[in-house]
């Protein structure tokens, strides 16, 4: 059924190009039949391809390590096939590594600080840039004067 659906979106797409080629002298339809056919064909064959079955994975066995068993193997189910897990049991680390309280302060001064000026480095230094780069440009005088020149007189046709 997903070839049937391929080979009719190709022909379909063929028969709008050559009905095109036929028609010189009509007007242009405001719908595009080029296009339409173009989405057609896309939506058809991404269609086949979600409904189609993915390749299976290889399982590779490595040939290397030690043979001491360090977790549970446990086989799962999953959606395309079975599969094996190795279970390793963890425990969770319960030591405090933040920071002490003193040490964090007697630094929060430094660290603003320097967030400070980089705050505001970002917003000083592209104005200062930015008047740099305009300085002699006098567009914006020219802009607001008072005299303001009467544009060009257009040259007639005929």
């Amino acid at each position: 059924a997903i070839g049937m659906m391929k080979i009719t979106a190709i022909l379909f797409a063929l028969f709008a190009v050559a009905a095109e080629a036929f028609s010189p002298g009509a007007p242009k339809p405001a719908f595009d039949f080029k296009k339409a056919a173009a989405g057609a064909f896309a939506a058809a064959t991404i269609a086949s391809n979600v409904a189609t079955m993915p390749a299976q994975a290889i399982d590779y066995q490595l040939g290397f390590g030690t043979s001491t068993v360090v977790a549970e193997t446990v086989t799962r189910e999953g959606m395309y096939r079975d599969y094996e897990v190795d279970i390793v049991q963890q425990r969770d680390d319960a030591r405090s590594t933040f920071k002490a309280a003193k040490e964090t302060k007697s630094k929060k001064g430094k660290y603003t600080a320097l967030l400070a000026v980089l705050v505001v480095g970002s917003f000083i230094i592209p104005m200062a840039q930015y008047f740099w780069y305009v300085r002699d440009d006098d567009s914006s005088e020219k802009f607001f004067a008072e005299d303001v020149p009467e544009p060009p007189k257009k040259k007639k046709w005929f």
